[in-house]
């Protein structure tokens, strides 16, 4: 909440003033009227990250069904975005030729695109409408592999990434290397500079690391805790979260035929079995102890990979003996609930922040590409929105507070991380009280809060980076303050 004119008010002012400005130029118009339109609409996240790091299984896992990769006719993709509609439908957006809608078949897996009699090169964009609850609040973009940075330090998938999504998830096998300077790319901006605010960076295909090995994935989140703590790392994230998409996919999709095989399998004693988990041939081909067809023993593969069926056997045998309960379990383990969390805490509950980001961005971008007279002071708009955006502000109090970097205790930490939203944005889940309280009760808990906090920043024996973290959650206490206030009158 921003004390003063809000946030999406200066934004949308900013949009005026800049077609106003640019109003003799139909395609800086058109430009300008899409970011207002964007604004209006779903939050979109762009699931991005190099060759096979994973971005559909993921997305499939987030949405809970089968539903990608739809790849272009050249094998390299296309940007597919999946939003909400109320039939599986898909259009094709091509370089030089009207929308076209294309067939689709929904099977009990998922769905397939007719992408027959296209060209290499020829499609942009396939926009597929699917039935789905996990798509009433957000649109999903599955995009092409990205590449490292060229010689001017540039990724042109990235780039458009960046003109398209309000928020990313980035996926990386290890978070270091080119998919990093990839990510510090992203910053050479003033809206990159002062609110690097929307990416989410994941560690995918965890559950292959060392080898497969059953505790794989409670591996994969500590290293990402203790990546997270990398100032280069959390520089150019608001979270990590360590990640098995097909795990999680598993999870969601699990059949009863599927939980059937695994519990025939359970059966073998580990030594035994482990011996047939070498490779996917011996799984697929070798002489089991317990009769499981090569076919079903293949899409248990296909499902769970080595790794999956080595933790699904295991689960059975510990305690998950329906296929309910091995369900929640696999999605548990594969990280998948933390990721969806990250992503309602950063990116969905602060829709509206984001959204006006990306058009700072796009004003930004306008002006760098066609400076002329008066563009100056747009850009100094710009900058002048930044500075006094506390909604960023609070974005990067909560990423600090996640690594534990500035060095409060628990109690406090948990404190400020509530009040700046990061339970929730509501006035009631902020200040810790009933959802039903009085107007009265809000303004006490939150006055008392103020009081509290103001204290921590002026305090001269904390650091500084304390003290200004103190100083986010007392203006996020005067703005509820003020929010109340105006609500009374």
């Amino acid at each position: 909440m921003t004390v003063g004119l809000r946030l999406d008010e200066a934004v949308w002012g900013l949009l005026h003033q800049a077609l106003q400005l640019y109003r003799d130029n139909p395609r800086a118009t058109d430009h300008l009227r899409h970011q207002l339109a964007q604004l209006e609409q779903p939050l979109r996240i762009a699931i991005a990250g190099p060759w096979r790091s994973g971005k559909s299984t993921v997305l499939n896992a987030i949405m809970g069904e089968e539903v990608a990769p739809v790849d272009g006719p050249d094998g390299s993709g296309v940007f597919t975005w999946y939003e909400d509609g109320p039939q599986p439908r898909a259009t094709a957006y091509s370089t030089n030729q009207p929308p076209q809608e294309l067939a689709v078949a929904k099977s009990a897996t998922g769905m397939r695109v007719d992408l027959v009699g296209w060209r290499a090169g020829e499609l942009r964009d396939i926009v597929v409408q699917w039935p789905t609850r996990a798509l009433r609040q957000v649109t999903l973009i599955d995009t092409p592999a990205i590449t490292g940075p060229d010689e001017q330090g540039r990724s042109p998938v990235m780039d458009r990434v960046l003109r398209d999504a309000d928020a990313v998830l980035f996926l990386t096998r290890d978070g270091r290397g080119t998919d990093l300077r990839v990510l510090e790319s992203t910053r050479d901006s003033a809206v990159g500079q002062a609110a690097p605010v929307n990416v989410i960076l994941v560690l995918s295909r965890v559950d292959e690391a060392g080898g497969g090995r059953v505790d794989a994935l409670l591996t994969a989140r500590q290293l990402a805790r203790q990546q997270y703590r990398d100032p280069r790392v959390n520089a150019l994230c608001v979270d990590l979260a360590a990640c098995s998409g097909l795990i999680g996919l598993a999870g969601r999709v699990l059949s009863e035929s599927d939980f059937a095989a695994l519990a025939q399998l359970a059966r073998v004693s580990r030594e035994d079995l482990e011996t047939h988990l070498l490779s996917a041939d011996r799984f697929v081909r070798g002489e089991l102890p317990v009769p499981l067809d090569p076919g079903v023993r293949a899409a248990l593969l296909d499902r769970l990979g080595l790794a999956g069926v080595r933790l699904a056997t295991t689960l059975v045998r510990t305690g998950c003996d329906s296929r309910v309960k091995l369900s929640a379990e696999l999605i548990r383990r594969s990280g998948l609930t933390e990721l969806r969390e990250s992503m309602s805490r950063f990116f969905v509950d602060r829709r509206d922040t984001l959204k006006a980001r990306s058009a700072l961005a796009g004003v930004e971008a306008l002006v760098r590409a066609e400076p002329g007279p008066g563009t100056g002071e747009l850009l100094s708009a710009v900058e002048q929105i930044l500075a006094g955006a506390h909604e960023f502000r609070e974005l990067c109090l909560l990423a600090a507070l996640r690594n534990a970097r500035l060095g409060f205790d628990a109690e406090l930490a948990e404190e400020a991380r509530r009040l700046v939203g990061g339970d929730g944005v509501g006035l009631a889940i902020r200040l810790g009280v009933e959802h039903d309280a009085t107007v009265q009760r809000l303004w006490e808990a939150a006055s008392d809060a103020q009081w509290r906090w103001r204290d921590l920043a002026e305090d001269p024996l904390l650091r500084l980076a304390q003290r200004r973290g103190a100083q986010v959650v007392v203006r996020s206490c005067e703005g509820m303050l003020a929010e109340l206030a105006e609500g009374g009158r």
